[in-house]
Protein backbone atom coordinates (compact mmCIF):
# COMPACT_ATOMS: atom_id res chain seq x y z
CA UNK A 1 0.00 0.00 0.00
CA UNK A 2 1.34 3.66 -1.38
CA UNK A 3 2.05 5.73 2.01
CA UNK A 4 0.32 9.05 2.47
CA UNK A 5 3.29 11.12 2.70
CA UNK A 6 6.86 10.94 2.16
CA UNK A 7 8.55 9.97 5.15
CA UNK A 8 11.95 11.52 5.56
CA UNK A 9 13.54 9.90 8.50
CA UNK A 10 17.12 8.60 8.49
CA UNK A 11 16.63 9.44 4.35
CA UNK A 12 19.70 11.59 3.28
CA UNK A 13 19.19 15.30 1.37
CA UNK A 14 21.58 17.27 -0.86
CA UNK A 15 21.36 20.79 -0.02
CA UNK A 16 22.57 23.75 -1.66
CA UNK A 17 23.34 27.45 -0.48
CA UNK A 18 22.60 26.06 2.71
CA UNK A 19 24.63 28.49 4.84
CA UNK A 20 21.85 30.37 5.24
CA UNK A 21 18.55 31.98 4.88
CA UNK A 22 16.05 29.68 3.02
CA UNK A 23 18.79 26.71 2.56
CA UNK A 24 19.43 26.84 6.21
CA UNK A 25 15.86 26.78 7.52
CA UNK A 26 15.15 23.53 5.00
CA UNK A 27 18.11 21.78 6.19
CA UNK A 28 16.63 22.36 9.81
CA UNK A 29 13.42 21.81 9.11
CA UNK A 30 14.62 18.09 7.68
CA UNK A 31 16.65 17.84 10.52
CA UNK A 32 14.08 18.04 12.54
CA UNK A 33 12.33 14.46 10.81
CA UNK A 34 16.09 12.64 11.16
CA UNK A 35 16.68 13.45 7.71
CA UNK A 36 21.17 13.28 7.29
CA UNK A 37 22.12 16.01 5.60
CA UNK A 38 24.86 17.24 2.63
CA UNK A 39 25.21 20.42 3.26
CA UNK A 40 26.61 22.66 0.49
CA UNK A 41 27.73 26.39 -0.29
CA UNK A 42 30.14 28.77 -1.64
CA UNK A 43 30.50 29.83 2.24
CA UNK A 44 32.32 26.57 4.11
CA UNK A 45 32.20 28.25 7.60
CA UNK A 46 28.56 29.40 6.92
CA UNK A 47 27.73 25.59 6.42
CA UNK A 48 29.37 24.45 9.23
CA UNK A 49 27.41 26.21 11.27
CA UNK A 50 23.87 25.19 10.04
CA UNK A 51 25.90 21.41 10.24
CA UNK A 52 26.35 21.95 13.54
CA UNK A 53 22.89 23.27 14.23
CA UNK A 54 21.64 19.93 12.63
CA UNK A 55 24.16 17.97 14.52
CA UNK A 56 22.68 18.81 17.83
CA UNK A 57 19.19 17.87 16.16
CA UNK A 58 20.68 14.51 16.20
CA UNK A 59 21.37 13.78 12.34
CA UNK A 60 24.56 13.39 10.22
CA UNK A 61 25.53 16.47 8.63
CA UNK A 62 28.47 16.85 6.05
CA UNK A 63 29.85 20.12 4.67
CA UNK A 64 30.96 20.68 1.28
CA UNK A 65 32.44 23.46 -0.03
CA UNK A 66 31.51 24.16 -3.47
CA UNK A 67 30.87 26.99 -5.98
CA UNK A 68 27.69 25.53 -7.74
CA UNK A 69 28.95 27.21 -11.13
CA UNK A 70 31.57 25.46 -11.35
CA UNK A 71 31.12 21.90 -13.93
CA UNK A 72 33.79 20.39 -12.37
CA UNK A 73 32.91 20.62 -8.51
CA UNK A 74 29.84 19.75 -9.33
CA UNK A 75 30.57 16.59 -11.36
CA UNK A 76 32.94 15.89 -8.39
CA UNK A 77 30.16 16.29 -6.09
CA UNK A 78 27.89 12.91 -5.44
CA UNK A 79 31.17 10.60 -5.19
CA UNK A 80 31.96 13.11 -2.18
CA UNK A 81 28.93 12.89 -0.78
CA UNK A 82 27.97 9.09 -1.52
CA UNK A 83 32.02 8.83 0.64
CA UNK A 84 29.95 9.97 3.87
CA UNK A 85 26.20 9.14 3.49
CA UNK A 86 26.15 6.27 1.00
CA UNK A 87 23.14 6.90 -0.50
CA UNK A 88 21.16 10.09 -1.59
CA UNK A 89 17.68 10.48 -1.73
CA UNK A 90 16.74 14.49 -2.08
CA UNK A 91 18.39 16.88 -4.03
CA UNK A 92 17.40 20.68 -2.52
CA UNK A 93 18.57 23.17 -5.51
CA UNK A 94 18.62 26.22 -3.53
CA UNK A 95 21.78 28.00 -4.91
CA UNK A 96 20.56 31.75 -6.03
CA UNK A 97 21.90 34.88 -6.68
CA UNK A 98 20.29 38.37 -7.27
CA UNK A 99 21.24 40.71 -10.11
CA UNK A 100 19.30 44.25 -9.96
CA UNK A 101 18.67 46.61 -13.32
CA UNK A 102 17.20 46.36 -16.44
CA UNK A 103 17.94 44.49 -19.37
CA UNK A 104 20.00 47.42 -21.03
CA UNK A 105 21.66 48.38 -17.67
CA UNK A 106 22.84 44.88 -16.70
CA UNK A 107 26.34 43.74 -18.29
CA UNK A 108 26.45 40.25 -20.64
CA UNK A 109 28.83 38.74 -18.02
CA UNK A 110 26.52 39.94 -14.51
CA UNK A 111 23.18 38.20 -17.07
CA UNK A 112 25.71 34.86 -17.73
CA UNK A 113 26.39 35.11 -14.54
CA UNK A 114 23.07 34.58 -12.70
CA UNK A 115 22.21 32.63 -15.13
CA UNK A 116 24.81 29.76 -14.52
CA UNK A 117 24.07 29.68 -10.81
CA UNK A 118 20.55 30.67 -10.82
CA UNK A 119 19.69 27.91 -13.95
CA UNK A 120 22.66 25.76 -15.43
CA UNK A 121 23.76 24.62 -11.57
CA UNK A 122 20.56 23.17 -10.95
CA UNK A 123 20.52 21.10 -14.64
CA UNK A 124 23.98 20.66 -13.59
CA UNK A 125 23.20 19.48 -10.05
CA UNK A 126 20.37 17.27 -11.19
CA UNK A 127 22.54 15.23 -13.60
CA UNK A 128 25.54 14.67 -11.94
CA UNK A 129 22.85 12.97 -8.71
CA UNK A 130 20.19 11.62 -10.71
CA UNK A 131 21.78 8.74 -11.32
CA UNK A 132 22.17 7.83 -7.19
CA UNK A 133 18.96 9.22 -6.75
CA UNK A 134 17.13 6.81 -9.32
CA UNK A 135 19.24 3.97 -6.32
CA UNK A 136 15.99 5.13 -3.44
CA UNK A 137 13.34 3.57 -2.89
CA UNK A 138 11.92 7.25 -3.17
CA UNK A 139 13.32 9.89 -4.28
CA UNK A 140 12.66 13.61 -5.18
CA UNK A 141 14.45 16.83 -6.73
CA UNK A 142 13.20 19.74 -5.60
CA UNK A 143 13.96 23.47 -7.56
CA UNK A 144 13.82 26.45 -6.19
CA UNK A 145 12.20 28.86 -8.37
CA UNK A 146 10.66 32.51 -7.46
CA UNK A 147 7.44 33.91 -6.88
CA UNK A 148 9.57 35.77 -10.18
CA UNK A 149 8.99 32.29 -12.16
CA UNK A 150 5.76 33.66 -12.10
CA UNK A 151 5.33 36.96 -12.60
CA UNK A 152 8.22 38.93 -13.97
CA UNK A 153 8.44 42.62 -12.74
CA UNK A 154 10.94 45.52 -14.55
CA UNK A 155 13.95 45.54 -13.50
CA UNK A 156 14.22 41.99 -12.70
CA UNK A 157 15.21 40.54 -16.35
CA UNK A 158 17.68 37.98 -15.79
CA UNK A 159 16.32 36.96 -12.40
CA UNK A 160 13.07 36.50 -13.87
CA UNK A 161 14.35 34.52 -16.76
CA UNK A 162 16.77 32.12 -14.56
CA UNK A 163 13.84 31.98 -12.39
CA UNK A 164 11.32 31.00 -15.06
CA UNK A 165 13.28 28.45 -16.45
CA UNK A 166 13.60 26.68 -13.25
CA UNK A 167 10.16 26.33 -13.50
CA UNK A 168 9.85 25.31 -16.96
CA UNK A 169 12.71 22.99 -16.44
CA UNK A 170 11.55 21.53 -13.53
CA UNK A 171 7.73 21.22 -15.17
CA UNK A 172 9.37 19.01 -17.98
CA UNK A 173 11.34 16.94 -16.07
CA UNK A 174 8.50 15.80 -13.63
CA UNK A 175 6.61 14.85 -16.90
CA UNK A 176 9.70 12.78 -17.69
CA UNK A 177 10.66 11.09 -14.35
CA UNK A 178 6.84 10.41 -13.75
CA UNK A 179 6.59 6.78 -11.27
CA UNK A 180 11.01 7.00 -10.99
CA UNK A 181 12.01 10.32 -9.29
CA UNK A 182 9.06 13.16 -8.18
CA UNK A 183 10.04 16.66 -8.98
CA UNK A 184 9.30 19.92 -6.77
CA UNK A 185 9.14 23.49 -7.80
CA UNK A 186 9.04 26.14 -5.03
CA UNK A 187 7.74 29.62 -5.23
CA UNK A 188 8.72 31.44 -2.49
CA UNK A 189 7.25 35.36 -1.85
CA UNK A 190 9.14 37.70 -0.32
CA UNK A 191 11.56 35.51 2.29
CA UNK A 192 13.70 37.76 5.29
CA UNK A 193 17.04 36.58 4.07
CA UNK A 194 19.78 38.80 2.57
CA UNK A 195 19.70 37.99 -1.50
CA UNK A 196 18.29 41.46 -1.44
CA UNK A 197 21.22 43.42 0.15
CA UNK A 198 23.83 41.23 -1.48
CA UNK A 199 22.47 41.23 -5.02
CA UNK A 200 25.05 42.65 -7.98
CA UNK A 201 24.45 45.94 -9.65
CA UNK A 202 25.19 47.62 -12.45
CA UNK A 203 28.71 49.53 -12.29
CA UNK A 204 27.55 52.24 -13.99
CA UNK A 205 24.12 52.49 -11.95
CA UNK A 206 24.38 55.94 -9.15
CA UNK A 207 25.24 54.77 -5.72
CA UNK A 208 21.97 56.04 -4.29
CA UNK A 209 19.45 54.05 -7.18
CA UNK A 210 21.23 51.25 -5.92
CA UNK A 211 20.71 51.62 -2.31
CA UNK A 212 16.80 52.88 -3.06
CA UNK A 213 16.44 49.34 -5.20
CA UNK A 214 17.92 47.49 -2.27
CA UNK A 215 16.09 49.13 0.33
CA UNK A 216 12.83 48.83 -1.73
CA UNK A 217 13.35 44.96 -2.15
CA UNK A 218 14.01 44.64 1.27
CA UNK A 219 10.85 45.75 2.56
CA UNK A 220 8.81 43.41 0.75
CA UNK A 221 11.03 40.16 2.16
CA UNK A 222 9.05 39.92 5.46
CA UNK A 223 8.30 36.22 5.58
CA UNK A 224 10.69 34.79 8.25
CA UNK A 225 13.00 31.79 6.78
CA UNK A 226 12.53 29.31 9.58
CA UNK A 227 8.31 29.45 8.40
CA UNK A 228 9.47 29.46 4.46
CA UNK A 229 11.75 26.24 5.38
CA UNK A 230 8.87 24.42 7.28
CA UNK A 231 6.65 24.98 4.33
CA UNK A 232 8.97 23.81 1.55
CA UNK A 233 9.27 20.88 3.47
CA UNK A 234 5.99 20.06 4.35
CA UNK A 235 5.25 20.03 0.58
CA UNK A 236 8.15 17.77 -0.16
CA UNK A 237 6.23 15.13 2.55
CA UNK A 238 2.95 15.53 0.81
CA UNK A 239 4.85 15.00 -2.81
CA UNK A 240 3.50 18.19 -3.83
CA UNK A 241 4.31 19.26 -7.41
CA UNK A 242 4.78 22.93 -6.82
CA UNK A 243 4.53 24.29 -4.03
CA UNK A 244 3.95 28.66 -3.28
CA UNK A 245 5.14 30.02 0.16
CA UNK A 246 3.80 32.74 1.30
CA UNK A 247 0.25 34.77 1.20
CA UNK A 248 2.05 37.22 -1.30
CA UNK A 249 3.17 34.18 -3.56
CA UNK A 250 -0.18 33.05 -3.45
CA UNK A 251 -1.96 35.83 -4.14
CA UNK A 252 0.59 36.62 -7.04
CA UNK A 253 -0.26 32.95 -9.00
CA UNK A 254 -4.09 33.63 -8.61
CA UNK A 255 -3.53 36.95 -10.09
CA UNK A 256 -1.23 35.97 -13.38
CA UNK A 257 -3.95 33.07 -13.48
CA UNK A 258 -6.64 35.35 -13.87
CA UNK A 259 -4.96 38.00 -15.66
CA UNK A 260 -1.62 36.50 -17.48
CA UNK A 261 -1.35 39.34 -19.72
CA UNK A 262 -1.98 42.83 -17.73
CA UNK A 263 -1.45 41.53 -14.19
CA UNK A 264 1.34 43.99 -13.84
CA UNK A 265 -0.97 47.39 -13.89
CA UNK A 266 -2.60 45.67 -10.59
CA UNK A 267 0.46 44.85 -9.21
CA UNK A 268 1.59 48.56 -9.65
CA UNK A 269 -1.34 50.00 -7.85
CA UNK A 270 -0.73 47.66 -4.68
CA UNK A 271 3.16 49.02 -4.70
CA UNK A 272 4.27 45.41 -5.33
CA UNK A 273 7.71 46.05 -7.00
Amino acid sequence: MRRTGMQLGNRVAVVTGAGGGIGRAIALSLARRSCHLALCDIDAAAAAATARAARALGVRSSVHQIDVANRASVRALPAAVGLVHGRIDLLINNAGVALGGSFEQVAEDDFDWLMDVNFNAVVRMTRAFLPLLRESDEARIVNLSSIYGIVAPPGQCAYAASKFAVRGFSNALRHELEGQVGVTVVHPGGVATGIARNARAPLDAPRHEIERGRAAAQRLLRLDPAVAGEAIVRGIERRQARVLVGGDAKFVALLERLSPVNYWSTLKKLTLR
